[in-house]
């Protein structure tokens, strides 16, 4: 009778307090440097430090444990398909709460304030040169700090040329996928370099968007609904976008040291589906948030 393979249980680690730690500092960190702590930088730091380190260690790990065949079972490898389909499912909810607030603000909010409804009230005393219109760019009278942007921001110039550069590098890593599976050496080495740089590079025209955001138009997170609406959706998703970039990196070293093979690759699916999940998000984005 043949005998199964048992199923891998990895010794007890302390991997999980140490995110969790450098979770709460990064977090903790950011919110108050945006309420102006002077300590809220430092914490930031400290977090992120704290989580590049753990990143570093505890994937280390488990591709030690790769290496080592003791990841081979197949209930290991579902539990690993698994465990990256919940973990995008709950990006997707992510995502949905930031999308559900926009939604909520242009299809609830802005009519309601603006007397649909015959509620008149609502602006007429409070705020009588509001209008409902989005982007809303109307600064408000009687609040000084509230600056409102000059304009809004362009769907058909650096988004548009970031839309094409996700989706060809989308095509780029799927190529790189097929290559593996094919055993195509060469051709998976340069569709994963390919990925990268493409991602580098909208990295680099976001950055320059911003630029213009802040410079020249007056979009800052404190600029209104819309401002607060655009950097939050846009920057989680550049953040995503730069983990994402990060992996490709980590897969591209590891394809050099033929870690790889056609019936052992999870890792580098896993950030496959990663990618293109960032690859759907930005369409959603380009649609809701720039072009309508």
């Amino acid at each position: 009778m043949e005998k199964k393979a048992g199923y891998y249980l990895p010794t007890p680690s302390s991997w999980p307090i140490r995110g969790s730690l450098a979770l709460i500092c990064f977090f903790a960190g950011f919110a108050n440097w945006l309420h102006g702590e002077w300590f809220g930088p430092y914490l930031l730091g400290t977090g992120l430090l704290i989580l590049v380190t753990v990143i570093y260690g505890w994937f280390g790990m488990v591709i030690r444990e790769n290496r080592s065949g003791l990841l081979a079972p197949e209930q290991v490898d579902r539990s690993f398909r698994l465990g990256m389909c919940w973990f995008i499912f709950s990006e997707v909810m992510f995502f949905g709460a930031f999308f559900g607030a926009l939604f909520f603000i242009r299809v609830a909010v802005l009519p309601k304030l603006g007397g649909v409804g015959h509620d008149f009230v609502t602006h007429l005393v409070l705020w009588p040169q509001f209008q409902a219109a989005w982007p809303l760019l109307t600064g408000n009278p009687n609040v000084a700090a509230y600056v409102a942007p000059t304009s809004i921001m362009e769907a058909w110039g650096i988004p548009a040329i970031n839309t094409a550069i996700l989706l060809t590098s989308g095509v780029t890593i799927t190529i790189a996928h097929f290559s593996l599976l094919k055993n195509h050496r060469a051709l998976m080495l340069i569709s994963q370099l390919a990925t990268i740089a493409l991602g580098v590079a909208f990295l680099t025209f976001q950055a320059h968007e911003y630029t213009i955001a802040y410079m020249e138009k007056g979009l800052t997170l404190g600029s209104g609904i819309y401002g607060t609406t655009f950097f939050m959706l846009t920057g989680f998703h550049g953040l995503h976008v730069t983990i994402g970039t990060i992996g490709l990196i980590t897969i591209f070293w590891r394809m050099l040291r033929n870690d790889f093979n056609p019936h052992n690759h999870f890792a580098f699916e896993a950030i496959a589906w990663y990618w293109h999940f960032v690859d759907v998000v930005w369409l959603l984005l380009f649609i809701f948030v720039y072009w309508l």
